[in-house]
């Protein structure tokens, strides 16, 4: 499975459950998560999609450290059964 197949399914499950997941584009700042996952109830995330079994670059934990410390949720999901669990901590109780 590609990348792009994970973050579509990420893009639907979202849709589905009522929020939106636009393209993260931030110019001049490399390494950023691929996408913003905008839930009902005011609840936000990044999301970083990779393919099956890889892993983010060294840049890109750089930057979800340095999101997570400014205390935003960061996901990583290689895996579409990752998706369900992302939403579940991501939405509201």
């Amino acid at each position: 499975m590609l990348e792009k197949q994970v973050e579509q399914k990420l893009v639907d499950a979202v849709k589905s459950a009522g929020g939106l997941c636009p393209k993260f584009v931030s110019p001049g700042m490399d390494g950023m998560p691929d996408r913003l996952v905008l839930m009902p109830g005011g609840r936000l995330a990044f999301v970083e999609l990779k393919a099956p079994g890889k892993k983010p670059r060294p840049l890109q934990l750089h930057r979800h450290t340095r999101l997570r410390a400014l205390g935003f949720d960061v996901f990583v999901i290689d895996r579409p059964e990752q998706i369900k669990e992302v939403l579940r901590a991501i939405s509201p109780s």
